[in-house]
């Protein structure tokens, strides 16, 4: 039976209402089964992917995907193994739902405390990366959200056969609410789900920059997200030059396709560049001397080069053209690897390793649902904690503000 993306949504913000009252126990138990179950069933998702693999050649030679989003298309041994084992770490974090962040007696017997809770409903849409299913799944089961996803036209046969995994799973785990996950498949869809902000608390597009846009240009519902990823490496005066070299080459070539890819290296005048150049030549990186624009994410293996005065001149030009991603610096100088972590507004800044480094499997979330560089709510790869907010309850016997306008009866705000 088919419903309307309306009756979609309105469905998973009934969901919600019941994962909200879910047991860490019973949400583990769901992961756990959804972690058996893509184990034992991988081969059928490496088939699905196959097939996607090749009607996607045909989309790249037509122009209707780009070299980048083919890349990230492809699921091999590494990425399931990956998927599988960020189902597992998971389980093993802590649950954020029910925490409580503040506790405080208002007045004796009137007790107020911040407790975090879902958001409620996310609609997640993504290009390529058929993991990124596992990964959102997993997270929202966790934080106790209902989900709403839509994968790219290139992985329609991954996405199906993942998320059917999914659900046989959940399927079989006792107490688990229907619809708390959902999969919708068209461009019809995406115009329909940013309609929806009844039901819809919380849009996440993972992608490039035109559909980032295009998103927040067509929703009143909140956006978290970033546009696009352009990520600097400033080779201090003071930097190690061999260690610069490991990390430039790192940040580029490690996944030049992904978001937390270095697309702009500054360097310091009294560095020796030509030595730099020829190292990241000979690792097959195109260097650009003179970009058409400083703020350009090339998702391949080509950076930007540029040579600077000072710290300051790289601190500047980086917070006026990056996209306020991941940044970092190369120097064995603390006093100004301190000034550059301090003065660069973007939501990664590192000292001395890769930008590769931006990611919520390697910042133990066990996942993300991308990478915000909001300056509200969550910043940085979004893990379980970005995907709560929080509310206020207030604990009396009877009390009225009446009292305490009047001054028979006065807070004393104590925490406890």
């Amino acid at each position: 039976m088919e419903f309307s993306f309306s009756q979609i949504a309105k469905n998973a913000k009934s969901a919600s209402k019941q994962l909200a009252t879910l047991s860490t126990e019973l949400k583990n138990c769901a992961l756990k089964n959804i972690a058996l179950n893509i184990e034992n069933n991988k081969d059928k998702i490496f088939e699905a992917n196959l097939k996607d693999l090749e009607e996607a050649k045909t989309l790249l030679n037509n122009g209707e995907i780009n070299q980048s989003t083919f890349n990230r298309l492809k699921l091999d041994e590494n990425k399931m193994r990956d998927m599988i084992q960020g189902i597992n770490d998971i389980i093993h974090l802590e649950d954020p739902v029910g925490k409580i962040l503040l506790k405080r007696e208002l007045d004796e017997g009137l007790v107020l405390t911040k407790v975090s809770c879902p958001i409620g409903v996310l609609g997640i849409i993504f290009e390529a990366r058929p993991d990124v299913i596992t990964q959102i799944s997993s997270l929202g089961i966790k934080s106790s959200n209902a989900v709403i996803l839509k994968g790219g036209k290139e992985s329609v046969n991954t996405n199906k056969m993942i998320m059917s995994l999914i659900q046989e799973a959940l399927d079989k785990t006792e107490g688990f609410p229907k619809n708390a996950l959902n999969q919708v498949y068209t461009r019809d869809d995406v115009a329909e789900m940013l309609k929806q902000d009844k039901y819809i608390d919380l849009i996440i597009p993972r992608g490039g920059n035109k559909l980032v846009k295009f998103i927040k240009e067509n929703t009143k519902i909140p956006v978290l997200g970033h546009a696009d990823g352009v990520c600097h490496i400033y080779v201090d005066e003071f930097a190690d030059i061999e260690k610069a070299k490991k990390i430039i080459i790192d940040s580029k070539t490690q996944y030049p396709s992904a978001c937390n890819s270095v697309e702009t290296v500054l360097v310091h005048k009294n560095i020796n560049g030509e030595e730099l150049i020829e190292s990241l030549k000979n690792a097959g990186i195109e260097i650009i001397f003179n970009p058409e624009s400083w703020h350009k994410e090339y998702g391949e293996k080509k950076l930007s080069y540029k040579i600077v005065n000072s710290i300051s001149e790289a601190i500047e030009h980086i917070n006026e053209f990056s996209s306020g991603h991941t940044e970092s610096i190369i120097t064995e100088n603390e006093e100004k690897a301190k000034k550059f972590l301090s003065a660069i507004d973007s939501a990664g800044v590192y000292h001395n390793v890769s930008t590769r480094f931006a990611d919520g499997f390697r910042y133990g979330f066990g996942a993300e649902v991308g990478i915000s560089t909001n300056k509200t709510h969550a910043r940085g790869p979004v893990g379980l904690e970005g995907l709560t907010i929080y509310k206020y309850t207030i604990e009396g016997n009877g009390q009225i503000v009446k009292d305490y306008a009047e001054g028979v009866k006065q807070f004393h705000h104590k925490d406890i």
